[in-house]
């Protein structure tokens, strides 16, 4: 008997082929691989680098009930990605008021932030690691109406899971970085078939969105950058005014979110800083806080009195030239306190931090040379004069004697960061715009969630 559908040529037919296959084979190596992946967690587990109490969550069991009603599933990786995602939460939990929420990230950072900044009701849970059991395990006890991924975070088993329950999924602030994009290109035919799993791809810019469609996304949008969006870092405003009282007129500037080898570039700076501005107070917030006692012991050795946050020094002792601020979650503090900002991982190939966090809090914002992760951020601010560029020690502390000294060239770069960060705050809007429909669908929904056939979800 004739076949009634249409005869596709085996050429156009090789790249599913081929994904299929390449996706099957992932997953029986993933579950070949689940002792070894358990020993793994429980290795980080010793180390701290998962949740004592909470570590099963990484295996699929979930550490609460699943509440009546529809559920929307938000999974963002670590910090930066679930920290871009607060502003629609709070969107979401105002606007559809009948959705409960679940959001998910991998790391103890992040669930110790999200602790403290989740609107009320929001539920978070650690991600299940992308072993099939565990993956199907959590889809199990969730069953999400919607799932929302962002950024990168392509998992096969999660995503595989997830479409054969019958979960729309949608990829929100989606982004493929120059190489991940160099290594996917190997591998069109996989990230074609994981991208095929969602129903609408929104990507965070016109180059990311090129990248998804080369890959294989079907009619990736850009409506911009939701790391754009998001509200002032927060701070306790008793707490600004102690550390304010405790400085008097002592000059200072941080710089935030450093990352290895630039604590010795700051130190650099510092030196020469203090020899035009006495009494000057540099802040290094560490990307990474847990650096804290090495960064203190690097810069002691180049002979700088160092006083630690963490270690129990609430406000920089006299004398001190740096403080630093080993603690989570006080960005916001420290930006409102120096009104001079060095945004790190840009000194060391990283690809840079957000620089639009010190512009919507009254900085002049700096930055070094590599800023890929915020390229056209970058390249805007430093047209509007918001934002300025050095390649080294010496041009930083170039840089911040100039501002600490020139009231207004520092106020004029202070207007100018905060006018162009202000007009990145409709990129919410666009973004739920385009949510709406699909967010509308899972409001009328029971809530039971979709089904949940094990079968369907032991193979590819």
């Amino acid at each position: 008997m004739e076949s009634i559908y249409p005869r596709i040529p085996f050429r156009d037919r090789l790249p599913f082929v081929i994904g299929s296959a390449a996706l099957r084979l992932y997953r029986l190596a993933a579950g070949a691989a689940t002792p070894a992946v358990r020993h793994h967690l429980r290795r980080r587990r010793a180390r701290g680098r998962e949740d004592a109490q909470r570590w099963r969550e990484r295996l699929g069991h979930a550490g609460v009930a699943r509440p009546p009603g529809p559920v929307v599933w938000i999974h963002g990786a670590s910090v930066g990605e679930s920290l871009s995602a607060l502003p629609l939460i709070a969107r979401i939990r105002r606007d559809w008021p009948d959705l409960n929420v679940l959001v998910t990230t991998g790391t103890v950072t992040s669930a110790r932030l999200l602790a403290a900044r989740l609107p009320e009701g929001v539920i978070h849970q650690y991600a299940p690691v992308d072993l099939p059991a565990a993956v199907t395990r959590f889809l199990a006890h969730w069953r999400p109406d919607l799932g929302m991924v962002l950024e990168s975070e392509f998992w096969p088993n999660l995503l595989d899971a997830a479409q054969r329950q019958g979960i729309e999924l949608i990829l929100v602030n989606g982004r493929v970085s120059a190489r991940s994009y160099a290594t996917w290109r190997r591998l069109r035919p996989v990230i074609a078939r994981l991208l095929d799993r969602f129903a609408l791809i929104l990507a965070q810019s016109e180059e990311d969105a090129g990248r998804l469609a080369a890959l294989g996304a079907r009619a990736p949008r850009c409506l911009g950058n939701l790391k754009f969006a998001a509200a002032p870092l927060a701070a306790d405003p008793a707490v600004v005014q102690k550390l304010r009282r405790a400085l008097k007129e002592r000059p200072c500037w941080v710089a935030a979110s450093t990352h290895p080898g630039e604590e010795e570039e700051i130190a650099t700076a510092h030196a020469i800083l203090a020899r035009h501005h006495p009494g000057v107070l540099t802040i290094v917030v560490p990307r990474h806080p847990h650096r804290g006692p090495e960064i203190a012991r690097a810069l002691r050795h180049r002979g700088l009195r160092v006083a630690r946050r963490s270690g129990g020094d609430e406000t920089p002792p006299p004398g001190t030239d740096v403080y630093l601020a080993d603690t989570l979650g006080e960005l916001g503090l420290w930006y409102r306190l120096a009104e001079i900002a060095f945004v790190g991982g840009s000194l060391v190939p990283k690809g840079g931090q957000n620089m639009l966090e010190p512009a919507r809090l009254g900085c002049a914002v700096l930055c070094g040379p590599h800023t890929a992760n915020f390229q056209r951020v970058a390249e805007a601010m430093l047209a509007t004069g918001g934002l300025r560029r050095v390649a080294d020690a010496p041009e930083l502390a170039a840089s911040v004697s100039t501002l600490l000294r020139d009231s207004d060239t520092r106020t004029a770069m202070i207007a100018a960061a905060e006018h162009f960060a202000e007009a990145q705050s409709s990129v919410l809007d666009a973004v739920t715009a385009a949510l709406a429909p699909h967010l509308d669908r899972a409001a009328a929904k029971r809530g039971d969630g979709p089904p949940s056939p094990a079968a369907a979800i032991t193979r590819f």
